[in-house]
């Protein structure tokens, strides 16, 4: 083999498509009664709805009778909260058991592969384990009420790319400068990491204008809390005029090759703006937090779809070759070995049949 050769095989492994974790599914705003959702999410298809009551269920699309797709567009349904087979008329309730057929008794058997589930400020987000074994850890309780803070918006994007390589933005402040042109970024801190959680803060100025003579400086500190590899949320404060946000960060592997990644955003403490957002008070509340709360998502999402053109081109190294200031990347990888498990073989014969490719 070639030199080249030598330190592709030693330095580039392919990291294995679907770590244990929670993982966004769906939002509470598109579960309407009545309403069925099918999308494939981390290798599987899966249907989604809810119950009268509320109650989420998100289950395979396969109906464990005689293995029909629970699909919408095969014809399966939801009527008075129960999910109905199209094939022959099975139905199942939110817990995933059958609970009624048109012409016998349902078999007790007839169970649904059903997947835990979590809400949060109206997310829905479903636990995907190793082999199917239970939860390992909770997501965080939902962030304290506050008055004076909006609801949610979201927007999803889609790209080749990993949970672990996104996730990984959140303790690279380098990638804040030369990526978004942030400027005097520093870190708050070390990181710290408490099992499945970790969280890292930091603090940067940014320009918003049209040049440099008509722009305004915002100082900003942020906290990144960091529950595996599906969830991260941002709490930012912008000290010169009061404003606050709270970002959420959800990429969801999809197939093996792309994810989901949902960018999701709340505006508050903007009750007496000051500086730059004085003019604001002008505004009714409602009206100043919702217009902050668009512009929040629209500039988030610019902001991540210059980090797409990075991660969708990507290749994960094994043995990056780090500098000084990259010991925080090093801690990073460390914590995401335990959503991998005892998948170890998985990864080392998905390794194995990557460098029989490209010797």
């Amino acid at each position: 083999m070639s030199s080249f050769e030598l330190n592709e095989v030693s330095d580039s492994s392919p990291l294995h498509p679907f770590p244990e974790g929670w993982y966004f599914v769906a939002s509470r705003a598109d579960l309407r009664p009545g309403t069925l959702i099918n999308k494939t999410w981390l290798g599987e298809e899966i249907v989604v709805w809810c119950d009268e009551q509320g109650r989420v269920c998100v289950a395979d699309a396969v109906c464990p009778h005689l293995g029909s797709s629970l699909a919408p567009d095969v014809g399966s349904r939801v009527c008075e909260g129960r999910l109905v087979c199209p094939f022959h008329g099975f139905e199942y309730d939110t817990t995933g058991r059958c609970v009624a057929t048109p012409y016998a008794l349902p078999p007790k058997s007839a169970r649904l592969n059903v997947y835990a589930t979590r809400e949060i400020e109206g997310m829905v987000f479903g636990w995907y384990g190793i082999r199917g074994r239970s939860p390992q850890w909770e997501l965080p309780q939902a962030p304290q009420e506050k008055p004076g803070w909006t609801g949610l918006r979201l927007h999803t994007l889609r790209f080749r790319g990993h949970p672990q390589e996104t996730t990984e933005n959140s303790v690279d402040m380098a990638h804040l400068r030369y990526v978004h042109g942030y400027e005097s970024v520093g870190r708050e801190g070390d990181i710290t990491i408490d099992g499945a959680y970790l969280r890292s803060a930091f603090k940067f100025k940014t320009r918003i204008g049209a040049s440099r003579l008509l722009s305004t400086t915002f100082d900003v500190s942020a906290v990144a809390h960091i529950f595996g590899l599906g969830y991260s949320q941002v709490d930012f404060e912008e000290h010169s005029t009061g404003y606050q946000s709270r970002l959420w960060i959800l990429s969801t592997p999809i197939d093996g090759t792309s994810v989901a990644m949902t960018i999701a955003s709340q505006v508050g403490g903007m009750e007496r703006p000051k500086g730059v957002g004085f003019g604001l008070r002008l505004l009714p509340l409602s009206v100043r937090l919702d217009l902050m709360n668009r512009l929040t998502l629209r500039m988030e999402t610019g902001y991540v779809k210059e980090d797409v053109l990075i991660w969708s081109r990507k290749r994960y190294l094994t043995h990056p070759r780090l500098n000084g200031a990259d010991g925080e990347i090093l801690a990073y990888r460390r914590y995401c070995e335990q959503f991998y498990g005892d998948r170890d073989e998985d990864r080392a014969g998905m390794g194995g049949r990557l460098i029989a490719r490209q010797i």
